[in-house]
């Protein structure tokens, strides 16, 4: 993910007509009306939908973790051919793809030929279901993000494909003895995410799992270019593009409610060192990379092309990252 806001605020002022929906949100606030599609609300979440296991006590569940990879390039082979060696060897269930999946403005309808050439074919040899959410990437204007109504297009192609698996924008499954909480965070960017705090936050409360995990795109703790969230680009006094609601959403709905949230947004692999109760983990190397910036204390950083496994074995959380080559980079185990 380049950084493209600073860009942004030139443009909204060379191009005022294409930036009517962010005068909009700068203004008297927004809601689902100000930036959806037709004037209608934002889509609504649904519950435990296409659960990959049901809920066994003490079971293992694996996954793979990466995000901005959507870009059809040698990189994004090369990951995918890394995960491929670590999951023959040590087992996967599914992957949870962290957004940016379509570079540079996501898709124009669920035929369209990036489809293929950036998502199916580079994950062909993989057989099992990826879980995505949505980046700015995905979500058109050149990494904007405004375009909230291409939602609808990455749902429907649920239909079309076995291992794209989007029931909703945001959405919730389980696997094992954990819950996993998908995430739009780019609605929540751009002010439109009341409806689906209000639901993470009840599907929390009603949640038996041992674990709970949630996987969006936007970093609330970054040493990326992007940043943290409230302060993103270095641009802490910039209402919107700073990420303050990313920052308030997680404040109100992660933070200590939620055991992992896993996330992409800056193209590197990070481990931060927890904070606010809940750990947080960035794999965002799925097909290129940026520098690694800030000084947030991390357990773990790189800024070479991989992803991150994880288990989940009773009560210990394992989390590998390894490199394109398939290389283990860093493991770190918690019990909680």
């Amino acid at each position: 993910m380049i950084s493209i806001y600073p860009s942004l605020v030139a443009r909204v002022r060379a191009t005022t007509a294409r930036a009517a929906p962010f005068v909009l949100l700068l203004g008297a606030g927004c809601d689902a009306g100000t930036v959806g599609k037709d004037d209608a609300p934002a889509p609504v979440g649904t519950d435990d939908t296409d659960p990959v296991a049901d809920t066994v006590p003490g079971a293992v569940t694996r996954f793979v973790a990466l995000g901005d990879a959507g870009e059809g390039n040698d990189e994004q082979y090369a990951v995918a051919d890394a995960i491929k060696a670590v999951c023959d060897r040590d087992g996967c269930d599914f992957a949870l793809y962290l957004g940016d999946n379509f570079y540079d403005s996501g898709v124009s309808d669920t035929e369209d030929s990036q489809w293929d050439e950036k998502f199916e074919l580079p994950y062909a040899e993989l057989d099992f279901p990826f879980y995505p959410v949505l980046g700015n990437h995905d979500y058109g204007g050149e990494g904007i993000g405004w375009e909230l109504w291409k939602g609808d297009i990455y749902v429907d192609y649920s239909a079309y494909s076995d291992k794209w698996t989007m029931p909703d924008l945001y959405h919730s499954f389980t696997a094992g003895d954990a819950t996993f909480f998908a995430l739009d965070t780019t609605q929540v960017f751009w002010g439109v995410g009341d409806d689906q705090l209000d639901w993470l936050q009840d599907e929390l409360a009603a949640s038996t799992t041992t674990w709970t995990l949630a996987f969006g795109h936007h970093p609330f703790v970054s040493n990326g270019p992007h940043g943290n969230a409230g302060a993103y680009e270095g641009l802490d006094w910039l209402p919107i593009v700073n990420g303050e609601a990313i920052e308030d959403f997680v404040n109100d709905g992660i933070c200590g409610a939620v055991d992992v949230y896993l996330c992409g947004h800056d193209h590197s692999l990070q481990w931060p060192e927890a904070t606010c109760g809940t750990e947080f983990i960035v794999s965002g190397a799925g097909a290129k990379t940026t520098e690694l910036e800030g000084s947030n204390p991390t357990w773990f950083e790189s800024d070479q092309e991989g992803f991150v496994w994880v288990e989940l074995r009773g009560t210990t959380f394992t989390g590998v990252f390894y490199d394109a080559a398939g290389t283990e980079l860093f493991r770190r185990s918690f019990t909680k």
